[in-house]
């Protein structure tokens, strides 16, 4: 006689409202599948909330609340019996209303942007005086600074982004001053020039201690280690090129553009195209022995990361054509090399003549979901600029298949690592099932922009399930900020490094990032509606052309425009609508620019 099966274990299910009948609710899971759940007198309810708002119990509306369509999440118990598996509701989060879904509404993901330049102005600095010679790569979950002493140049670059970005969508001077004054002190700390080369180098960061400093040049991160990759020299760029955008510095444009030498001088291909990983920090060649299993090898961050990092942004405030240019050639590379017909995810490693390298370190034959995702998204931004149907089919075809092989279909969600190979029909997880924070990023961004860009629902569908599952669990109520990592029910994972708000693989990019672009695409293309932007020229700002680029992102052509622009709070009428640009009045004081971009009529 076979031994009764007795325990239980406590699990998320998400899904719509099909039915209640009494206390038993029938969801729809993302996948289509129907599940039973059974409140008790103890459940209790609350709806999603941003971060900074109190807690909404709803817990005496719960009957009421559970109507057909409305998205929930339901934790509780879960118990074997005869059916299967009981699922009884202990806690719900109601995600969506009568009135539609809440981070669709204007200003959720710009309020959200606030709470986190908040949380990370006092963490680094307090509510006092901005000194980055302060600043710390290390913060705790609580937002505290630890003991460790070495400014990573690529987390401080970030968090300068993330200021930039919250300035752009809010007109707050204190984060312009912050993104302002981690910007300098990336150029005074940070920054090698190479006047024999004529190219910009970026230390890996500056040990300080005693008020001495001690610079890093080689990286210190294990997978790079006494090496230069590539993508620390691409986001040191992420924040001095979002602070470009607002300025106009000139010192900040040679900078970047010598960077730009350096990645087409000692990193670029010229025989067989892209960018190679890793350089050796003495000879600056991708060759040398010295780099090991990083000899000669090119990579997902070494080709594609230069796009969303910072060259999007950089073409947006220049309008020039060499970084278009470049964009091409990256995204030429990516559809050409990185698709993979024998699996539904692109191949991220490889030799220099582009053979795939599936035996490198921990990748091996894996699959990084995120990078994925991340690959639709900014394809179907460069179809803005440079429209080609390699692009859009290989957007569409990501798009397409990733919701089935690297999304919770129970939960919500998306998976971190997989086995890129099937085994029986599943593609294994490598190490565990838990979701960190920046690849939910890369599915709400692709699917909002693939919604907004082809107007197909079931995009849409995609990116508000995104968009719920990050909302409701990413969010951290109680110290600020945003978890690094959840256990696939949604419940935080504190382990480690994983536990920490600051850290070599966490600052302020991806989620201002998904802030900034999130209410973009939403107000823009989903929701049809206007959105205001600020810039802070300086005095002497060099613009190409002398003309301000107000574009917020690279949108689908024709879809949106220039619609109002204020100086100094007054109406000024010299820009070009369709070209979203603003020819500068000469004016010896620093000026601050409102831009209202509205949408076009299809």
């Amino acid at each position: 006689m076979a031994a009764e099966i007795n325990f239980s274990f406590s699990d998320t299910t998400s899904g719509y409202v099909v039915e209640r009948q009494g206390r038993q609710v029938v969801l729809r899971t993302t996948d289509g599948r129907q599940v039973t759940v059974h409140l008790t007198d103890t459940t209790t309810g609350q709806r999603l909330r941003n971060l900074g708002k109190p807690y909404e119990d709803v817990s005496g509306r719960l009957y009421e609340l559970l109507a057909p369509g409305r998205f929930v999440f339901c934790y509780g118990p879960v118990y074997p019996d005869s059916g299967g598996l009981r699922f009884q509701a202990s806690q719900l989060v109601f995600v969506n209303d009568a009135d539609g879904w809440p981070f669709e509404r204007s200003g959720w993901w710009t309020e959200q942007l606030k709470e986190l330049a908040g949380f990370y102005r006092r963490s680094q600095f307090g509510d006092g005086t901005i000194d980055f010679g302060d600043y710390r790569t290390v913060i705790s979950g609580s937002g505290g600074k630890t003991g460790q002493h070495i400014q990573e140049t690529d987390t401080l670059s970030r968090m300068v982004y993330g200021m930039a970005s919250a300035y752009m969508l809010t007109g707050d001077e204190d984060t312009l001053a912050v993104a302002e004054a981690g910007s300098q002190y990336l150029q005074d700390h940070m920054r090698f020039v190479d006047a024999d080369e004529d190219v910009v180098y970026w230390y890996h960061g500056v040990e300080v201690n005693g008020g001495r400093e001690h610079k890093l040049f080689a990286s210190e991160f294990g997978d790079d280690y006494r090496a230069i990759p590539a993508y620390e020299q691409i986001y040191a760029l992420v924040g001095l090129t979002q602070t470009y955008r607002l300025t106009g510095s000139a010192s900040i444009l040679a900078d970047i553009e010598g960077t730009v030498r350096l990645f087409e001088k000692f990193f670029h291909d010229p025989k067989l195209g892209g960018y190679y990983s890793h350089i050796d920090p003495v000879t600056l060649s991708p060759h040398h022995e010295s780099l090991g299993p990083n000899r000669a090898r090119k990579n997902w961050n070494s080709v594609g990361d230069h796009a969303p990092a910072y060259l999007f942004n950089l073409y947006l405030a220049t309008g020039d054509e060499r970084y278009r240019t470049m964009l091409e050639h990256t995204f030429d590379m990516i559809v050409t090399h990185m698709p993979d017909p024998s699996s539904p995810f692109v191949q991220e490693r490889f030799h220099s003549d582009w053979t795939p390298d599936r035996n490198w370190g921990w990748q091996q034959d894996r699959a990084v979901v995120g990078h994925n995702l991340k690959i639709a998204w900014n394809l179907m931004r460069m179809q803005g600029t440079l429209p080609k149907r390699e692009y859009l089919a290989l957007a569409k075809t990501l798009g397409d298949t990733m919701p089935a092989v690297g999304r919770d279909p129970q939960r919500g969600g998306w998976y971190d690592m997989l086995q890129r190979t099937a085994d029986e029909g599943r593609h294994g997880f490598v190490w565990h099932d838990r979701k960190t924070w920046w690849q939910q990023e890369q599915a709400i961004l692709a699917y909002l922009i693939l919604a907004g860009s082809t107007g197909d629902e079931e995009y849409l569908r995609h990116g508000r399930e995104s968009s719920a599952f990050y909302n409701a669990f990413f969010l951290d109520h109680d110290e600020g900020g945003v978890f690094f990592t959840v256990l696939a029910q949604g419940l935080p994972f504190l382990v480690g490094n994983e536990r920490l708000k600051g850290s070599h693989a966490m600052a302020m990019y991806h989620k201002a990032e998904l802030c900034y672009l999130a209410e973009i695409y939403t107000q823009l293309l989903v929701n049809r509606q206007p959105l205001e932007l600020y810039f802070r020229p300086e005095a002497s700002a060099s613009f190409n052309g002398g003309l301000l680029r107000v574009a917020p992102d690279i949108l689908p052509r024709g879809r949106v425009a220039l619609d109002r622009v204020l100086i100094d709070g007054v109406p000024y009428t010299d820009f070009d609508p369709e070209a979203m640009t603003v020819r500068l009045p000469k004016s010896a004081e620093r000026l601050r620019v409102q831009a209202r971009i509205r949408p076009q009529e299809r």
